[in-house]
C-alpha cells in the first residue's frame, strides 16, 4: 500500500519516506528508515505521516502525534484494530450489524454459541486479516477445535448470516470535514481472500448507495477519521448489514488506480496533505480488479489485452501472498464478464 501512495503522491510534489527494511516493496521509492532510531528519522524527515495496516501499534501512533501529524489519528486506529469495538461503534450509531459475542475462554464459547446458535464464525479480536484468525463453527462438537485454533487470543463470534453479496464502500474526509464516496463495488473472496472486485456493483440501486454513505458519514466524523475509510458490508433480504473497517485505502478500491477520476491512493495523500479531495467518479461504465495470489502467473496474456493494466509490487512469490493485481476496464458489464474469462487462470478454480 505504501508503494501505491507513494506513486499516487509524486505527481502532486511530494516526497516519501518509509519505516521499513531495504528490500521492502517500497525501497526504490523514497528513503528508507529502519533499525533502532528508525521511527525517530522518521519523524524528523516527515511532515505528516500516514499507516498501510489496521494492526500498527497504537502507542507508537500517539507517541510520534505528540512531535509531528498522524492520519488516521490513534482513535480511527485504536476503534478500527478491534472487531469488538467496531461493532460497539457500529450498534452506538445505529448502524446494522451482525449478532456478537466476545469470548475469552473456551467456557465463553460455549455460552455464546448457545446465545447466538450456529453456525457462526469465531475470529481474533485483532490482526486476523485474509482469513487467518478465524474458524466456521457448523456444529457443537467443533467448539473445542474452534477455540484451540484461537490461541487464546480475545476473540469474537458473529452469527453467520445469509446475504446475498459482499460489498464495500470506499470514502475519504479532509481536514476541513470534506467528504467524498466512491461507488459502492462488489466483492468475491476465496478463502477468506479477496479475489475479485465489480465496480461499480451491478444493479445497486441510488437509495442503497446513499444508505451506504450515510454509514461511512456518521463513521467519519464520530471518529473525526482524517485520510481513506473503508467498510464491508453484506447486502441482505433486509439491507446492508456492517461487517468491518479498515482505516486505509484498500484492497476492494484498487480499480481506482485506471477507473476513478482520482484514485482513492491519491486522495488518500490530497486528504492528509491539505489538498483538496478529487473527484470520485467512475470514467468507466464498468471495471474490475483481480487479485494476483501466491504466484505471478501469465502475464503476458494480461499486456496482450488492450482493457487490461498490470500493477505488480515487487515481492516474491509465496502461498496466499497478494503479489499484484489486474485492473479491467470495460464500457458494458458483458465486456467485463469476457475480459475476467480470459483471465481466469489468476482465478481459484469452482473445483
Amino acid at each position: 500500500m505504501g508503494r501505491m501512495l507513494a506513486i499516487a503522491g509524486y505527481p502532486l510534489n511530494h516526497k516519501f519516506g518509509f519505516l521499513g527494511k531495504n528490500d521492502a516493496p517500497s525501497a526504490l521509492l523514497g528513503q528508507i528508515f529502519s533499525g533502532n532510531k528508525g521511527i525517530d528519522d522518521l519523524v524528523d524527515f516527515a511532515d505528516v505521516i500516514t499507516y498501510e495496516s489496521e494492526n500498527t501499534d497504537v502507542e507508537i501512533v500517539k507517541q510520534i502525534s505528540k512531535k509531528t501529524t498522524v492520519y488516521p489519528s490513534a482513535k480511527s486506529l485504536f476503534i478500527t484494530q478491534h472487531r469488538g469495538r467496531e461493532k460497539t461503534l457500529f450498534k452506538q450509531l445505529g448502524i446494522p450489524c451482525v449478532p456478537y459475542k466476545m469470548v475469552s475462554s473456551q467456557q465463553d464459547l460455549i455460552k455464546a454459541v448457545s446465545e447466538i446458535g450456529l453456525p457462526a464464525i469465531l475470529k481474533t479480536a485483532t490482526e486476523g486479516y485474509d482469513g487467518k484468525g478465524q474458524f466456521l463453527l457448523h456444529n457443537k462438537s467443533q467448539i473445542g477445535a474452534a477455540w484451540k485454533s484461537m490461541n487464546g487470543a480475545l476473540s469474537i463470534l458473529e452469527s453467520f448470516i445469509d446475504f446475498k453479496r459482499e460489498l464495500s464502500l470506499i470514502a475519504v474526509r479532509d481536514t476541513d470535514n470534506n467528504h467524498k464516496y466512491y461507488p459502492l463495488v462488489e466483492n468475491t473472496h476465496h478463502n477468506g481472500i479477496l479475489r475479485l472486485t465489480i465496480a461499480p456493483a451491478p444493479a445497486i440501486s441510488p437509495k442503497v448507495q446513499k444508505t451506504a454513505e450515510r454509514y461511512m458519514q456518521t463513521l467519519l466524523d464520530e471518529m473525526k477519521h482524517i485520510g481513506v475509510l473503508t467498510i464491508e458490508l453484506f447486502e441482505t433480504e433486509n439491507g446492508l448489514i456492517a461487517n468491518e473497517m479498515a482505516p486505509r485505502v484498500h484492497n476492494s478500491g484498487h480499480w481506482s488506480i485506471n477507473s476513478a477520476n482520482t484514485s482513492q491512493f491519491e486522495n488518500h495523500i490530497r486528504a492528509i496533505s491539505n489538498m483538496p479531495l478529487g473527484d470520485t467518479s467512475a470514467t468507466n461504465n464498468f471495471s474490475a480488479m483481480i487479485n494476483i495470489i501466491g504466484e505471478i502467473g501469465n502475464i503476458d496474456a494480461v499486456l496482450k489485452m488492450p482493457n487490461a493494466h498490470l500493477h505488480l509490487y515487487d515481492k516474491t512469490e509465496r502461498t496466499g501472498r497478494k503479489l499484484g493485481h489486474i485492473n479491467i476496464t470495460a464500457n458494458s458489464k458483458q465486456e467485463i464478464d469476457d475480459s475476467i474469462k480470459q483471465l481466469q487462470e489468476f482465478l481459484p478454480n469452482d473445483d
